[in-house]
């Protein structure tokens, strides 16, 4: 039988690429982390980490084990709800979010949810994908609210087959330029046409995503502020610092003095949707999935 313990360590390690800093979020020795995995290879008869001078990396087996590893954890916290279920009769939901997607979709759908599930105790957590998404398969929260650029959901190591991805919005990047410039009053406009202006972006996985449109388009972009924040990087445009690339569901409120003009197709898009387990068993989690689908469609309706 495998030690569910020895699963736990397993996946520390994995999440942080070492057995140092496992053994410190673990509050153990990292000689105690090693011993965990080396008999937790004993038993299976296969080693799951590779060792190096520049840390540890899974090997396939390793893989497969820290997949197993969130899903028996995922599985205990299910069980612990239900339990508390019983006991209290009140229904515990925690929901991971981005910011712009909660703004827009999360408050409406909350409504519905309490409505339906009046016992229902909310816990909201700000949250990127690349960190709510690996939440969700562990068990520690039960939606997210996530989006992707044009390439896999950001899950971290191990399997997904358990993790249900119901698609909402796509949400198309759109250029955000000073009301005066001289391309504002364009009705679309090709990223190569932008290859001399500064940059200025609210995100830094919106960075990464231009480059990668931009070099398509021929052109290295001059990013001159990078903000975590997208109406501050639209204050910064307006302020007359550059121009930016903002997702279209993060262009309210308005700030005066700007221009709002679409990227030529097919352009950079976010895809937005949320993230569960266990929806078939769990009342509260597939309304609050449906509900935040009619939020999406609402939205989209508004939009087109």
């Amino acid at each position: 039988m495998i030690d569910v313990q020895r699963l736990r360590v397993l996946r520390a390690v994995a999440e942080h690429g070492s057995f140092n800093q496992a053994a410190a979020a673990l509050r153990l020795t990292p000689s105690a982390v090693s011993q965990h995995v080396a008999a937790l290879e004993r038993s299976l008869g296969a080693q799951v980490v590779a060792r190096s001078t520049r840390g540890v990396t899974l090997t396939q087996a390793g893989r497969i084990m820290v997949g197993a590893a969130e899903s028996v954890a995922a599985e205990l916290e299910h069980a612990k709800q239900q339990v508390d279920r019983l006991s209290t009769g009140r229904v515990q939901l925690t929901v991971a979010t981005f910011t712009s997607g909660g703004r827009l979709l999360l408050p409406g759908a909350l409504t519905r949810l309490m409505a339906a599930h009046p016992r229902a105790v909310l816990h909201v957590r700000e949250s990127e994908p690349e960190d709510a998404l690996p939440l969700v398969r562990q068990g520690a929260v039960d939606v997210a609210l996530a989006y992707h650029f044009d390439g896999p959901l950001p899950l971290g190591p191990g399997p997904n087959s358990s993790l249900e991805w119901t698609p909402l919005l796509e949400d198309p990047l759109h250029v955000v330029l000073p009301r005066g410039h001289r391309l504002a009053g364009s009705d679309v406009l090709d990223l190569a046409e932008l290859a001399a202006e500064p940059w200025v972006l609210g995100c830094l996985k919106t960075e990464a995503y231009l480059r990668r449109y931009a070099e398509r388009a021929g052109f290295a972009p001059d990013v001159r502020g990078t903000t975590t924040d997208y109406f501050f990087a639209r204050s910064l445009v307006a302020a007359g610092m550059g121009v930016s690339l903002i997702p279209f569901i993060a262009l309210s409120p308005e700030i005066p003095g700007l221009r709002t003009v679409p990227v030529k197709p097919p352009g950079p898009v976010r895809h937005i949707g949320v993230a569960a387990i266990g929806r078939s068993d769990r009342p509260h989690v597939t309304t609050l999935v449906e509900a935040l689908r009619e939020q999406a469609s609402r939205q989209h309706r508004q939009g087109s």
